[in-house]
């Protein structure tokens, strides 16, 4: 495996315990059948509990008997899967960082004891509800509204490009109290745990899609759904609750695209050593040589900068600006690295049979989802300069 500055000599046995565990699954689980389940659009869920038995579900969370492991450990979990398909790590990023995260970090003792066991074994399955149709790069507009009803809530509204929405069990759903409440002033959004089964609660498949094909991804429709006052997360209030989750989920994407990269160059180097034309093999030739010192260069520098992510990160010192930097940088270097592997294969590039083509299409959505490439650019923009341009 590409790992041209040794970085993984200096990793810890527990660290290399979980960068194996993940590389045999994805070998032995994902690797075989993942153009059948690519080509079909079909999500393996089949695959789900065995994750659990894996702790690959938040492991980098401490309560109960979450295993609490380092973060660059984390990391590695998500690039490992990755590596295999972005549909794998999407599963589990959001399980982990966008349900388990805020429930552990947010929740109640109550919404703990009651979600973390399950969710952390899969045998329950947890999805995020933030963007909604007309509100994906803005998603303060949110118009999904909660309006106070005796005692708890009726949630109104619609949440579309949910992934894991058509397999969940139970909802993080955001959303404005359309009232002054005890939980805060009309207009404050909140999150909401809103279990699968409820009346006026439905989750629907997004069809069509031409990535992530691999991943399950659904609408939520909330028609008049009522949830008690204690489905709400007491520990967060306004903004700060999602965005907090999409930097834990940022992180993983980052650490993520850098397993994408490297197998696209792992698969272009394989083959341009033994595809040969003109007498030899076509990695003889300096065009191609070119585009693998390239592509190694550019993989490599951006799993420099996920490590320092997970130093930062287990310093307690870690901003979301820096994670917009990783998440921007390295989905680009993915999607760009894959199209050049792409190419380096030729027409077989372009099948099934080959993963540089299915990371391409899969970069598009990592490259627009948990905040798009233009949002993490203003991001960046606003930290450098202290100006907001979207606003």
């Amino acid at each position: 495996m590409l790992d041209y500055l040794d970085l993984e000599a200096e990793l810890t046995s527990e660290e290399r315990l979980i960068r194996d565990t993940a590389r045999e699954f994805v070998a032995d689980r994902v690797r075989p059948e993942i153009g059948d389940w690519y080509e079909a659009g079909e999500f393996p869920d089949h695959l789900i509990e065995e994750m659990g038995d894996l702790d690959f579900f938040a492991p980098n969370l401490t309560y109960g008997d979450l295993p609490g492991v380092g973060e660059r450990s984390y990391g590695l979990l998500m690039q490992e899967l990755e590596a295999g398909d972005s549909g794998i790590r999407s599963m589990a990023s959001v399980q982990g960082a966008l349900v388990m995260y805020p429930i552990a970090e947010y929740g109640s003792e109550t919404h703990r004891d009651q979600w973390l066991p399950d969710l952390a074994s899969g045998d329950a399955v947890g999805c995020f509800g933030l963007t909604e149709p007309d509100h994906g790069s803005n998603p303060s507009a949110m118009e999904t509204r909660a309006k106070p009803d005796g005692d708890g809530y009726t949630l109104s509204g619609t949440k579309t490009w949910i992934t894991n929405a058509p397999i969940a069990d139970v909802a993080l759903v955001w959303a404005k109290l359309t009232e002054d409440t005890e939980h805060g002033d009309a207009g404050t959004v909140r999150g909401f745990l809103v279990e699968a089964d409820r009346d006026g609660f439905s989750a629907s498949e997004q069809d069509g899609k031409l990535s992530m094909r691999a991943s399950v991804t659904g609408e939520l429709s909330l028609s008049d759904v009522h949830v008690p006052a204690d489905a709400i997360l007491p520990g967060v209030s306004g903004m700060k609750g999602p965005l907090s989750c999409l930097t834990q989920a940022r992180y993983g994407i980052a650490w993520g695209a850098v397993g994408a990269t490297r197998d696209c160059f792992e698969t272009a180097r394989d083959y341009a050593t033994d595809r040969e034309q003109f007498g030899g093999p076509i990695a003889q030739f300096q065009l191609q040589q070119s585009k693998l010192a390239e592509m190694a260069s550019q993989c490599t520098t951006a799993r420099l900068l996920v490590e320092r992510l997970a130093e930062l990160k287990e310093q307690g010192d870690l901003r979301p600006q820096q994670v917009s930097m990783a998440k921007r940088n390295n989905v680009r270097v993915a999607r760009d690295q894959a199209r050049v592997a792409r190419e380096m294969l030729g027409a077989n590039g372009i099948t099934i049979d080959y993963p540089p083509m299915r990371h391409a299409a899969n970069m598009e959505t990592v490259y627009t989802y948990e905040g798009t490439d233009d949002i993490h650019t203003l991001i960046l923009g606003e930290d450098l300069t202290g100006i907001a341009a979207y606003e």
